[in-house]
């Protein structure tokens, strides 16, 4: 068949489907939202992958040391010299430490019953928490400072950002004060959120001078955390129990945060098998609608078809004719489909702060399924369109 046969071919097909807008529109959708739930599972994923291995880059190499319990199920608190000796590790490349401060309650003012706290722990923090956490005073805080050797000194708190939401705390000035186990304390900054360490959003975080002094800690850390170089992680925490209580191994508990935030974004990711089911049953569905109105469409304009077969076309180019039409029609709402995907891939990537990826492979197998959808939809139309007899389609009339 020539270039202008194809033309004409793929005209007459458009023409026929603007003849039937609105029955057009409705067997499109099918196909349309089928190809949209494929694309926008597939590009979210490939969006929180993306975003995934971005923080793995940063947080692969980040280790949390925690205080385990003995054999009995007693706590087990981490020895004074745990920090200083991890430190001596030569992989390691910082180390931090917090440390929980019990049966301390924040409230807002004095005025406020003790059981009205809102669940705010308390924890002493060293003034290189956010360093070791690789957040930096700018990036980790969203108000005012951190603690530092001078605050840490003095009845200073900074909070979590749930903390903080809690307390109606938005702001921080010279007159912030919160009402600490019995005291009041001077709000000095407002942590931005944690993701690795989700408790200290929901935390009030003193220096652990002022903690020893003023609320009974006794120094001990309860959880450390700490930087070692990427490619001695591992030979680093195997380590790490018998140097932070080498008398008590079995006691510390040792994991990595970026295992638990893989764990996150797979739970995250559980559904989308689902989604795709649901788009394959879609498209499924639109691919019985095409067919179903290509029918219709045979039963309609027999005479159209009787007339042309009269004049000299052939069953095979009646045939193509109609087959044109439902690849054109699915290939429309496949590429609906796609760009509608895409925008979803956007908006979610633009409301959670992750980069936006909408993978080639899904737009390709987008549109590749679309027509081929259309294609198989279109087979027992054309070929009956195909057989009508010139005669006996120009009595029909």
């Amino acid at each position: 068949m020539s270039r202008v046969g194809y033309t004409s071919l793929a005209l007459g097909a458009l023409l026929g489907l603007r003849a039937r807008k609105l029955r057009t529109v409705l067997s499109g959708l099918g196909i349309a939202i089928g190809i949209a739930a494929a694309v926008a599972v597939l590009g979210i994923s490939a969006s929180s992958r993306a975003n995934l291995l971005a923080q793995l880059g940063a947080e692969g190499n980040l280790v949390t040391v925690s205080a385990g319990q003995n054999f009995d199920g007693s706590p087990a608190p981490l020895p004074l010299t745990a920090e200083p000796m991890i430190a001596r590790i030569p992989p390691v490349e910082s180390v931090t430490a917090i440390g929980y401060v019990p049966g301390a309650t924040v409230l807002r003012t004095a005025a406020i019953p003790a059981i009205d706290s809102g669940g705010i722990s308390v924890y002493a923090a060293q003034p290189g928490l956010l360093a070791t956490l690789d957040a930096g005073n700018e990036q980790g805080v969203a108000a005012g400072t951190f603690l530092n050797a001078a605050t840490a000194r003095y009845p200073a708190v900074v909070l979590g950002a749930v903390a903080a939401q809690t307390l109606g705390i938005g702001q921080v000035g010279p007159a912030t004060q919160v009402y600490l186990a019995g005291r009041y304390f001077a709000v000095i900054g407002i942590l931005r959120p944690v993701p690795l360490v989700p408790a200290l959003d929901e935390a009030a975080l003193v220096g652990f001078p002022v903690a020893d002094q003023l609320l009974g800690l006794d120094g001990s850390p309860t959880q450390i955390y700490l930087r070692a170089l990427p490619d001695q992680v591992q030979p680093v925490v195997s380590v790490l129990p018998f140097t932070a209580n080498p008398a008590q191994p079995e006691a510390v508990q040792v994991s990595l945060p970026s295992s638990i935030l893989a764990a996150r974004a797979a739970a995250r990711t559980a559904y989308a098998g689902l989604f795709l089911g649901l788009g394959a049953v879609a498209v499924l569905v639109g691919g019985v609608g095409i067919a179903n109105i290509m029918v219709i469409a045979v039963l309609e304009r027999r005479a159209e078809i009787g007339l042309r077969r009269a004049l000299g076309a052939t069953r095979r180019r009646v045939g193509v004719q109609f087959l044109t039409e439902s690849v054109l029609l699915s290939a429309l709402g496949g590429t609906a489909g796609v760009l509608a995907g895409a925008a979803a891939t956007a908006g979610y990537a633009v409301a959670s702060a992750q980069p936006a990826v909408v993978p080639a492979i899904s737009v390709a197998l987008g549109l590749g399924i679309a027509v081929g959808t259309g294609a198989l939809a279109g087979v027992f139309p054309a070929a009956r369109a195909a057989r009508l007899a010139p005669a006996e389609a120009l009595r029909a009339t």
